[in-house]
C-alpha cells in the first residue's frame, strides 16, 4: 500500500507500507479529519464565564448543556438497544469513518447489503429518537 506522507520542507512522498500500518495510517488521519471538523464548526462555550471572568475563562460545558447531552445519550443508547448486533456492529464501524466498502471487505460481503443494514439502522433509530 502506497501513502503520501508530506515531511517538513513540504515536499509529498509516496511510501510503500505494510497493508495493516497502511489502513491503520487512513482511519487514524480520517479520526484526525473528523475531530477537527467537529471541533471547528461545534465550540461551545458560556457566555456567563466570559461575561465574569473573560474569555479565557469561559466553561465550554453549563449545567443545562451537560444535562442534555447526557439525556440524548440515554435516548441514543435506549435506540441503540432496540438494534441487532449485526446492525450495531456495522453501525459503529460506519460512525467509526469507515465506508461501506472498507466494512463489506471485512466482514466478506457486497457493499450494497452494508449499506442497506446501516440505512435501516439509522431508519430504526431515527424513528425511535
Amino acid at each position: 500500500m502506497k501513502i503520501k506522507y508530506e515531511s517538513v520542507t513540504g515536499a509529498v512522498e509516496e511510501i510503500d507500507v505494510s497493508a495493516e500500518y497502511g489502513e491503520f495510517i487512513v482511519a487514524s488521519r480520517r479520526e484526525e479529519s473528523n475531530s477537527d471538523r467537529r471541533h471547528r464548526y461545534h465550540a461551545a462555550f458560556s457566555l456567563d464565564g466570559a461575561q465574569y471572568e473573560g474569555q479565557d475563562f469561559a466553561a465550554d460545558e453549563t449545567p443545562e448543556s451537560e444535562y442534555l447531552t447526557r439525556e440524548r445519550n440515554q435516548r441514543l443508547y435506549a435506540a441503540m438497544d432496540r438494534l441487532t448486533s449485526v446492525q450495531r456492529r456495522r453501525l459503529e464501524m460506519y460512525a467509526d469513518g469507515m465506508s461501506f466498502r472498507e466494512i463489506a471487505r471485512l466482514e466478506g460481503i457486497d457493499h450494497k447489503q452494508i449499506k442497506k443494514s446501516v440505512e435501516q439502522a439509522r431508519k430504526k433509530i431515527r424513528n425511535i429518537f
